[in-house]
């Protein structure tokens, strides 16, 4: 298989599947005169469009600087597209751009650059772009941008940590901001303080508190209470390819699923790190139900083999124990995209949302 070095850009709707729960059309309208704008953008920089699924888009640009122009007269010009229409319909994308070695096959292009690309995307603030630090020591001294660094992070599925940069596009000098390396540090001294505190504030309550003569009270047994609003836990998806090495795969699914839901008005989506504390695990769906205090629970399988998936998917409510919605999809890889989308829309539906 051919491998390259190749400055990669990946690109995704910020609130994809909010602006298609409210209004499909026009969404799809929209993300098709974006998608012409963003094609012409990259072509005039000399990159080349790879492929998209939903409302991503990847391509390839032989120049770093081409890239990072590219991203930023893309932002530039779709900021001036969303002023035209109301807050509530704007279609904000976030761009990631990194420089690696990618494998070519089909036209297509692969491996730890364009993982790190879409990563460096998830990152990134709406409208906004974000870069690695590799794009960064290319472009620091040719484009005349101001820089904020986001210091190293531990990104998912890449073995090492990311240096990760944000490209102010308001051309101000952005707000110093910590590394995330930092942040344990600056709060384990606060949480100290707080902890002598409330220590100090106990033990007083403690010393001038009259006896009390009345037998204790029980420790509480009662399970999590569910939210007002539909609350849904996605569970760790089962890797059934058989190849360990595609854990990463049935997990991204998972992960994908959860950001989207997460940014759901009117939903409660149950953090990732204690919805993969049942990953390995016997399950049973009320149990869970009870434990997280949510009301449904979003379970399923993964397989990829070749240029083919096969993804099945449920939706149980806990407080009976039964599925509410099941599917199963069998695609080309390169529509994961779409399957999850679709996903996150069934679920939109069938809970009313």
């Amino acid at each position: 298989m051919e491998r390259k070095l190749t400055a990669i850009l990946c690109a995704d709707v910020h609130g994809y599947s909010r602006l298609m729960g409210a209004d499909e059309e026009a969404t799809l309208r929209t993300l098709s005169s974006y998608r012409k704008i963003m094609d012409e953008l990259i072509e005039r920089h000399h990159g080349r469009f790879v492929n998209s699924a939903g409302d991503s888009v990847l391509a390839e640009f032989a120049s770093v600087v081409e890239a990072v122009n590219s991203a930023i007269e893309i932002q530039s010009a779709l900021k001036t597209e969303n002023a035209k229409l109301p807050p509530e319909r704007r279609m904000e994308f976030r761009v990631g751009v990194n420089s690696g070695d990618v494998m070519v096959e089909d036209e297509q292009i692969y491996g730890d650059g364009v993982n790190i690309a879409a990563r460096l995307e998830n990152l990134a603030d709406p409208g906004g772009i974000c870069i690695s630090g590799t794009v960064y020591e290319q472009v620091r001294d040719k484009l005349a941008l101001c820089y904020e660094n986001r210091g190293q992070q531990t990104v998912k599925n890449i073995a090492r940590p990311v240096h990760i940069w944000r490209v102010a596009l308001d051309g101000t000098p952005p707000a110093r901001r910590l590394p995330r390396k930092y942040w344990r540090g600056s709060f384990s001294l606060v949480g100290l303080a707080i902890i002598g505190f409330g220590t100090f504030l106990f033990v007083q309550h403690v010393s001038f508190k009259p006896p009390h003569t009345s037998a204790s009270i029980p420790p509480r047994e009662k399970p999590a209470p569910l939210p007002t609003i539909p609350s849904i836990a996605v569970l760790p998806f089962t890797n059934q390819s058989g190849d360990p090495q595609q854990e990463y795969f049935s997990d991204g699914i998972a992960d994908q699923l959860i950001n989207e839901l997460s940014r759901l008005p009117g939903l409660f989506v149950i953090a990732r790190n204690s919805s993969f504390a049942y990953k390995g695990k016997l399950i049973n769906e009320r149990d869970i139900g009870r434990e997280l205090g949510v009301k449904y629970i979003l379970e399923g399988t993964a397989r990829k083999a070749a240029n083919q998936i096969r993804i099945g998917v449920a939706l149980v409510d806990t407080t009976f124990g039964t599925q509410t919605w099941s599917a199963r999809y069998d695609r080309p890889f390169k529509d994961v995209f779409t399957v999850q989308d679709e996903i996150v829309r069934k679920v939109v539906t069938t809970l009313g949302l």
